[in-house]
């Protein structure tokens, strides 16, 4: 039998956008990189590389819950082809003021930035497709394959946009990520998917943003995982964007920081293909509370690491353990979620995540200024950990409800019938 993690590739449809996905998260990782090298070269100022990085991440935390009305009010693959197409212009527009000379600081961050909403606004529909490319069992590969394909693009990215930087330039690196747009576009044109459950009635995008929120309050394995997700993302989460204090720490620079990059995405891929098969072996549920638990003890090892090469080890662990909470809950929303609501409920999760995390970072950065790296690194773990332990003794139920989801019975079926009865979904 093929590893749980690989099966979803035998599903035509999948395979077709995983793999275009892949080229074209290797391009944007490209870009991301030659950006900041960019604008720090027209301005030598560290402000304006961070506002740049910021303009193409802020749009996932406030616009996703747009995005999320957009995948079920209209129909998702066309919808994911024109944001993705949206997003190709932009970067062919940053490769053209490089062409012809016209880099402004702040032209690049407005339309690093509208590059960003157009990816947010497209990104719930992706995740909402999912479950309509994959069968229900091999969805959590799927979600774990995603999440792999995104950390082999952090890893492969930025060193194919050193090569392409050091050999042609800034403007070969910009059209390279332009025309990996272009994969997902045809990847999409490809696949044949069901028809489409589109959510009934009328109403703004206000209004489908609210029915979106009732829809997760109302169930309990929904709102567990955007409660806990927005929690990890504020405590533990902002290791990610403090990684280069924590490399001056230990002593080294940009070559340390690099060193732990690579490390916590070579540890994501490895957590995203062993979680199928243990979560097929122990359970989905039962995987997702033990990696909330384990994760904070991974990120204190991580923290207490005497030098870079032991943090170095720690930090694959703590990429797997990451990568685990990240799919294991993202898994929770996508099995629970109603059909004509998953995108808006995506949406809100990528929210809560998108939303928390620059948070978290901006706030543990400045205690780290104070306290130092490693006291807010073990400190905003062992929070985590003590905050899970109170929700363990006083509301047990919040964690219980990250299991599979119940079979739904149709009306008029008595309950010594439930057993026999198919998960079917319901309007």
């Amino acid at each position: 039998m093929a590893l749980a993690s690989l099966r979803p590739l035998r599903s035509r449809n999948f395979a077709l956008v995983w793999s275009a996905a892949l080229v074209s998260n290797i391009g944007t990782w490209m870009q991301g990189v030659a950006l900041g090298i960019l604008v720090y070269a027209h301005t030598h100022q560290a402000g304006w590389t961070g506002l740049v990085a910021a303009a193409a991440f802020i749009p996932l935390g406030l616009l996703s819950p747009v995005g999320g009305v957009m995948a079920d009010r209209h129909d998702r693959r066309r919808w994911l082809i024109g944001t993705t197409l949206a997003e190709a212009a932009c970067a062919a527009a940053l490769a053209a003021l490089v062409a012809t000379d016209h880099v402004q600081p702040g032209l690049v961050v407005v339309v690093a930035f509208v590059g960003g909403a157009a990816g947010a606004i497209g990104f719930p529909s992706y995740q909402a497709m999912l479950p309509d490319l994959v069968p229900p069992d091999d969805l959590v590969g799927a979600i774990s394959l995603s999440s792999a394909q995104f950390n082999l693009g952090r890893v492969i990215g930025p060193a194919a946009a050193g090569l392409a930087l050091l050999h042609h330039g800034y403007t070969l690196t910009f059209a390279i990520n332009a025309v990996s747009f272009l994969a997902v576009v045809l990847a999409l044109s490809l696949v044949r998917l069901p028809v489409q459950v589109r959510a009934a009635g009328g109403g703004g995008v206000v209004a489908r943003m609210v029915d979106g929120a009732r829809t997760a309050r109302a169930d309990p394995g929904c709102r567990s995982a955007i409660v806990l997700i927005a929690v990890v993302a504020l405590l533990v989460s902002p290791f990610i964007a403090l990684v280069p204090v924590m490399s001056a720490a230990l002593g080294h620079g940009s070559g340390g920081t690099a060193t732990l990059v690579t490390a916590q995405g070579v540890g994501a891929v490895i957590g995203a293909m062993a979680l199928p098969s243990l979560a097929e072996r122990f359970g989905r549920g039962r995987m997702v509370r033990l990696a909330l638990f384990v994760l904070p003890v991974l990120i204190v090892a991580y923290g207490v690491a005497p030098t870079l090469w032991v943090s170095t080890i720690a930090f694959v662990l703590v990429g797997a353990g990451y990568i685990s909470v990240l799919a294991g809950l993202n898994s929770v929303v996508q099995l629970r979620a109603p059909t004509v609501s998953r995108g808006r409920v995506l949406g809100l999760f990528m929210m809560a995540l998108g939303i928390c995390y620059p948070v978290g970072a901006v706030v543990e950065g400045a205690i780290a200024g104070v306290t130092g790296i490693r006291e807010v690194t073990v400190g905003g773990a062992l929070v985590l950990l003590g905050v899970l332990g109170l929700v363990r003794v006083l509301r047990p139920t919040l964690l219980a409800a990250l299991g599979d989801p119940p079979a739904r019975v149709p009306p008029g079926v008595a309950d010594d019938d439930r057993a026999v009865v198919p998960t079917v979904e319901l309007p």
